[in-house]
């Protein structure tokens, strides 16, 4: 009976470390069970758990359409405004006697520039003083003619002959003075030719200095040129000039002004290109009214093409795989597939997404290189 009792005892005891043992192996199995992971993969997608860590590091929006112009930039120069701009021609020839303008001096409408001694006005001056007195001869005879008609001594004739003589020189006399008055002439000298500005601008050129002759009366002394409008002449390729018309926006940029933009408007494209470069010459007029666009300065002009409403996306949401850029879609709550996208060109907002995106897609635009990898 002891035996057995002690048999019995012994199996209870046994039994009883095997409990403890499993329930210490059982403890132990516990604490060592693996964390719950951040992101499942499977088939392809990528889904985030509920109490995945990346839920609160990755923000996901819809994308949305735009219609955003594309920007197009070509070389350009300032140019000044043609039709704002004078050439000063000599009336006649002769000697500058007194030249009272500097290459780039400002100068107004009126304005006195240089002083002439031409012999050819005096030869104007002395036209107009024999055409006077050859009408006061013709007035004096008409009135002798229309006198003796009158006594019954004349026959009518003579007085047609006499009024006709009045009048080719009352003619001739207002040629003369017309002439003398186009050529500057004024009383005070018979040989001093006084160039006045035709209009008011900046003396842009000059090619005449004191004591030179000027023998050709087609040959500019200098240039004015009105500075307050200038055009900016931008060289279009080929290529482009289809998609650039009159009254288009431009924004222009120039070197000696890296901060500031310039706006316009195409006021003209040339109907024909340049034979060398294959370019278009196509202007912008711009306000110029504190004068710090100069002629023949380099600048960059921006051209606005319009374009389709298209997708865009922060460049936030961009990522790289291999050779190929992709984003990530939610394709159901908190799950993820890879969609590779094609881009037209980077713009100032995001980026032009031409294919692989609709708009209400749902992309990742923060946080996206954490499931990159």
């Amino acid at each position: 009976m002891l035996f057995r009792s002690v048999g019995n005892f012994s199996q209870l005891v046994t039994a009883s470390i095997l409990t403890l043992l499993l329930a210490a192996c059982s403890h132990g199995s516990t604490e060592a069970a693996p964390p719950a992971p951040v992101v499942i993969a499977e088939h392809g997608l990528l889904q985030v758990p509920k109490n995945s860590p990346l839920r609160s590091q990755l923000v996901v929006q819809p994308v949305e359409l735009h219609n955003a112009p594309h920007a197009l930039v070509f070389p350009a120069t300032i140019e000044a405004d043609p039709s704002r701009t004078a050439n000063v021609l000599p009336a006649l020839t002769g000697k500058v006697v007194e030249l009272k303008v500097g290459l780039g001096d400002r100068v107004e409408r009126g304005q006195l520039l240089a002083v002439v001694d031409s012999g050819d006005l005096a030869q104007a001056y002395a036209d107009v003083e024999k055409a006077r007195d050859t009408l006061d001869l013709a007035k004096k005879t008409l009135d002798r003619a229309r006198g003796v008609k009158a006594a019954g001594g004349a026959a009518q004739k003579d007085l047609e002959a006499a009024q006709s003589g009045y009048s080719q020189a009352q003619a001739e006399f207002d040629r003369a003075q017309t002439r003398l008055a186009a050529v500057g002439g004024a009383p005070g000298s018979a040989r001093t030719m006084k160039v006045t500005a035709p209009v008011s601008g900046y003396i842009t050129a000059l090619s005449v200095s004191p004591d030179m002759y000027v023998n050709d009366p087609t040959a500019a002394m200098m240039t004015i040129a009105n500075l307050d409008a200038v055009w900016i002449t931008a060289n279009v390729p080929e290529s482009d000039v289809g998609l650039v018309a009159k009254g288009q926006p431009v924004d222009a940029t120039l070197a000696a002004y890296p901060d500031e933009v310039f706006h316009g408007r195409v006021s003209f494209v040339s109907p024909v290109l340049q034979a060398d470069t294959r370019r278009d010459m196509v202007r912008i007029a711009v306000a110029n009214p504190d004068g710090r666009l100069k002629p023949n300065m380099f600048a960059k002009a921006s051209f606005s093409i319009p374009q389709p409403a298209q997708v865009f996306v922060p460049e936030s949401a961009l990522l790289m795989n291999n050779d190929s850029i992709t984003v990530f879609v939610e394709v159901s709550p908190w799950t993820f597939e890879r969609r590779t996208v094609e881009l037209s060109y980077d713009e100032a907002a995001g980026a032009r997404v031409v294919k692989g995106l609709k708009a209400g897609d749902r992309v990742i635009v923060r946080g996206g290189v954490l499931l990159n990898d």
